[in-house]
């Protein structure tokens, strides 16, 4: 006999839409779109964007490396990482002497272009911030980093 009882929610919410995890989804996919648009006008994609700022921050990563840092797979890395180097945004070299990996750079026009992507994302970043009442920050930041964690373990 098959158990038909509902489980109790994790916290009280009168709607499903209520729950931390659609709440976290809302937010995520607001954060998207505001990206996506504003980063089409820079002719970047939201990976793109991540890999360049992740790369200026940390020259030399691998694909791999870059991957787990953006949050793609090694696959879609792989496309990203050809995309930004046609467009002459990064250098990989052709061959390694050892292992496979090929440490990516930006380029000059990398840089410049990332830069000027920089401002259209932190401005939209500016905006959630001011959402928040002023001594909230801290406390959103460590409440989200525990949520990853949680659900890492």
């Amino acid at each position: 006999m098959q158990d038909t009882s509902h489980p109790d929610p994790p916290h009280p919410a009168d709607d499903v839409l209520d729950h931390v995890g659609y709440r976290l989804k809302r937010a995520h996919a607001a954060l998207r779109g505001a990206m996506d648009k504003a980063l089409r006008e820079h002719d970047l994609t939201v990976p793109q964007y991540a890999c360049l700022e992740v790369l200026a921050a940390r020259p030399g990563m691998s694909n791999a490396d870059l991957a787990r840092a953006t949050f793609v797979t090694r696959q879609s890395m792989n496309v990203v990482l050809r995309g930004l180097q046609d467009q002459g945004l990064l250098t990989r070299p052709a061959t390694v002497e050892t292992g496979r990996a090929r440490p990516a750079s930006l380029t000059d026009e990398g840089m410049r272009r990332l830069t000027a992507a920089q401002k259209a994302v932190y401005a939209i970043e500016t905006r959630m911030v001011h959402a928040l009442p002023d001594d909230r920050l801290t406390a959103l930041l460590e409440d989200l980093d525990r949520i990853a964690q949680s659900l890492a373990d």
